[in-house]
């Protein structure tokens, strides 16, 4: 497992910006991408934006892709993901996952509340 640390969520009216930061606490030398996830209330966790270790190759979902963004900072062993002109259909707990070559399922961070007020 990857210890993940996630912080940054928070109320923000409609409009406005955060950004969630997700850190590892274990080694990371098999770690080959990080992902944000997002639940809504009695919902499945959904994709938001995957982003490799490297920094090289990102993907998002078709909702967050012109909104969002992420990035990494593999010294650091920080990613971040920066949400802009947020709605208030983005309210939900985002979550971190780290996926290891060596494990089979993702690690996940214990997730952070992001509410956006109307």
């Amino acid at each position: 497992q990857v210890r993940l640390v996630e912080s940054g969520g928070g109320l923000v009216q409609a409009g406005g910006s955060l950004r969630l930061s997700c850190t590892a606490y274990t080694d990371t030398t098999n770690i080959y991408h990080m992902g944000w996830f997002r639940q809504f209330a009695g919902k499945d966790r959904e994709l938001v934006a995957r982003i490799s270790w490297t920094g090289g190759h990102t993907i998002y979902a078709d909702s967050t892709r012109d909104r969002f963004t992420v990035t990494i900072d593999n010294i650091k062993k920080t990613v971040y993901l920066e949400m802009n002109d947020l709605k208030p259909e983005d309210t939900a707990v985002y979550y971190c996952a780290a996926y290891h070559a060596l494990l089979k399922d993702p690690s996940w961070g214990q997730g952070t509340q992001v509410t956006v007020s109307s």
